[in-house]
């Protein structure tokens, strides 16, 4: 042990603060309980060709669970991708006969399931996606054989409820000049629909709207090519919708199956002007994001074949997962599809898990529903319907969603009149349907910062406000206070950099978890659980870094933990038992505050099952030491202390050296938290940018002396 005034000497920052650290016990109850093996967690995704073999290796598996992570959320990149998942190899189609139409994996257990696949969408709309990007439209691909549809099953005849219209939105590039359309509808084919141009200065305009051409509003369709003069003079537009609202009802000939004739179907599209009886489409034309227009879409069927097997976006296999022991023998947040999948093949992934003996409690139902420009009603619609299925096979899983991108997730060029906000209108739905005690749990990532530049400092000490502003956004939209919120995904940014790689980043993610606990959230994940290697993805100024518990070497092995790493062990090691033990949040703030009002130390106090008390300090000032008292404020007013010696664990920038060399960056020194101990009545140092816990028993009050008797 090294003794707390030779470590005061050696760390004393040029400039240090005294502070006070007040944990107030004053009030009826704590802010929050949790167990520590149900609230912590790490995230498994999507990967690339042949990854998941290299990395679910012995190694790193045992590397992983030291971080003291018990739960396990299962990541669906294929909803990402725009891609049916095939959880299971082995299973049905629609069609045998042709290996082709929707497919239901097998619900009766066989060989071991180590790696899974997405698929490949034939009826793609969406020019982009949030995965690999490596797909297109069918929409503006050239190829009147290749064609759109939209889902089947937001149809009345699934949905037990009115259908809702579909669309297409067309980004132009610019503002051009547009009086026609050229639409070469597929089967089923629009009845009734309309063609309209936006208004607004750009697509996030809140005061934007969608304005029909004069002659764009289409009844009695007749399918086919057709061509529309949609106004004598041409209008100048950047986007443009068609939306529809009545179909044909048709099916192609021969078909059997009635999916195929539910929804829309468009094979191409085209807008412009025409002149001299010449049409000039500003569409451009190719069978590659880079190559075609961006087209965005509403919906899309998950119809697909066994030749649209794409060895690019593996998942793990679930076997592998379950027998592999990141689980450790706990109930895994078990993902489904939604926007990409059908019914019935969830129900048969939960079926093929309880025949497998794989504990289920938990299952979310497709991830970021807002990324693929789903609505939110239409999510709902088939979120009760996944929700159903699920729940058929076992009632007492509890259902949850959305894992939207951001809490804080807005609509995309909604209609005038319309919410913006995308979980106000999720939920208005819900209770619409009288199906809001189906949302068991509300859930959604957490990536305050898409700027990876710049201070840092101030994005660390922005960071409360911006919480406080999720809990805020959704009791405003309409989210019950009994309903457990999850925090899906939690890190840095959603790209990479390397401040992911450094000390600020084990400061943020202890900071999320414990704002996060303080305020009566249930679990958080911590995306990045695997190990990886630095890359840059957007911003030249961020560097070269990553979501990673470890870095790996050549090899693909854990070699070097992270920041992200040391965080997580102290969260499960240090501050909380780590097991099943109930854990009491109460409050707790220090009293410094900087120019703008905000506090550059954060603190959490838990009362842990073995009776000791534990605070978590977040230094997020990089240029000043805090030196904090620290108390305990009695139901009574009485102050309180720390009592005998305490545990102290420090992590800062003594511990860790990052190495800045492009994408053969790595850490020069990595050491894991210097623990010491200390007299529990003194002030605790806090360096700069610095995660420290100090765990011990407190002192009962000092009675106050009774009066004496008077003379």
């Amino acid at each position: 042990m090294i003794s707390f005034l030779a470590l005061a000497a050696a760390l004393a920052a040029p400039q240090t603060v005294p502070d006070r650290v007040v944990v107030d016990l004053s009030g009826a109850k704590p802010a929050n309980v949790f167990r520590p093996d149900e609230a912590f967690g790490g995230g498994l995704d999507g990967m690339g060709r042949d990854e998941v073999k290299a990395t679910y290796t012995p190694h790193n598996v045992a590397a992983m669970r030291q971080a003291g992570l018990k739960k396990i959320t299962y990541r669906l990149r294929t909803e990402l991708g725009n891609e049916a998942w095939h959880w299971n190899p082995e299973g049905t189609w629609s069609d045998p006969a042709r290996q082709q139409g929707y497919w239901t994996g097998s619900d009766k257990p066989g060989a071991p399931i180590l790696l899974s696949h997405g698929y490949d969408l034939p009826r793609r709309g969406m020019t982009n996606d949030q995965a690999n990007n490596n797909g297109y439209s069918r929409l503006d691909d050239g190829d009147t054989a290749s064609f759109w549809k939209s889902n089947p099953y937001l149809d009345s005849r699934y949905t037990h409820a009115p259908a809702r219209p579909q669309w297409l939105i067309a980004e132009l590039g610019k503002p051009s000049e547009i009086d026609t359309a050229r639409l070469s509808w597929a089967t089923p084919y629009a009845v009734d629909y309309k063609v309209q141009y936006w208004v607004g200065v750009d697509d996030y305009d809140h005061q934007g709207r969608w304005v029909t051409f004069p002659r764009g509003d289409i009844h009695g369709g007749q399918g086919g090519e057709v061509t529309l003069k949609l106004t004598d003079a041409p209008i100048k537009t950047a986007y443009i919708r068609v939306i529809m609202s009545r179909g044909s009802g048709t099916a192609p000939q021969g078909s059997t199956d009635p999916r195929d004739g539910l929804g829309y179907a468009l094979a191409e599209v085209g807008f412009g002007t025409t002149r001299d009886g010449q049409f000039v489409d500003v569409i451009r034309k190719g069978r590659s994001r880079t190559s075609q227009s961006v087209m965005h879409v509403s919906s899309t069927d998950p119809w697909h074949r066994a030749v649209d097997l794409d060895k690019d976006l593996e998942q793990p296999g679930l076997d592998l997962v379950f027998r592999g022991g990141l689980t450790n023998g706990l109930p895994m947040m078990t993902p489904v599809g939604a926007m990409f999948d059908t019914p019935d093949n969830a129900a048969a992934e939960i079926r093929w898990l309880k025949r497998r003996g794989y504990p289920v409690d938990q299952v979310e139902i497709g991830e970021e529903a807002d990324g693929q420009y789903g609505s939110p009603e239409d999510y709902g619609a088939l979120y009760l319907q996944f929700a159903d299925a699920v729940r058929a096979v076992d009632p007492k899983i509890t259902v949850g969603g959305p894992s939207l991108q951001s809490a804080t997730t807005e609509m995309w060029m909604p209609d005038q009149g319309e919410s913006r906000w995308w979980h106000q209108r999720f939920v208005s739905y819900l209770k619409a349907r009288g199906r809001l005690r189906d949302l068991g749990f509300v859930s959604f990532e957490h990536y305050p910062f898409d700027d990876v530049c710049g201070r840092i400092d101030e994005k660390l000490k922005d960071h409360t406000a911006m919480l406080d502003g999720v809990f805020a956004r959704l009791a405003d939209d309409g989210v019950p206070k009994t309903t457990p919120l999850v925090i899906s995904e939690y890190g840095f940014s959603a790209y990479s950099g390397r401040v992911m790689s450094e000390v600020p980043a084990a400061l943020l993610n202890a900071d999320i978890v414990g704002q996060f606990m303080s305020r009566g959230g249930k679990q958080a994940f911590l995306f990045g659980y695997t190990p990886n290697t630095p890359i840059n993805q957007h911003q030249a100024c961020a560097g070269y870094g990553n979501m990673m518990t470890w870095q790996t070497d050549e090899d693909g092995q854990a070699k070097w933990p992270s920041p992200t790493f040391q965080s997580a062990w102290l969260l499960t090691h240090a501050w909380t038992q780590g097991d099943h033990g109930q854990h009491q949040v109460w409050p707790a703030a220090s009293t410094v505050r900087d120019a703008k009002g905000r506090a550059p130390v954060m603190a959490y106090a838990v009362k842990r099952p073995d009776g000791k008390w534990a605070l978590m300090l977040v230094n997020r000032d990089p240029d000043a030491a805090h030196l904090a008292t620290l108390t305990f404020k009695g139901k009574d007013g009485r102050a309180m202390t720390f009592k005998g010696p305490v545990e102290v664990w420090r992590y800062d920038r003594t511990r860790y050296v990052w190495k800045d060399d492009g994408e053969h960056s790595r850490p020069e020194k990595t050491l894991p938290p210097l623990k010491l101990s200390q007299d529990g009545t003194k002030p605790v140092l806090l360096p700069g940018w610095s995660l420290t816990v100090v765990r011990g028993e407190i002192s009962p009050p000092a009675r106050r002396r009774s009066p004496g008797p008077r003379g």
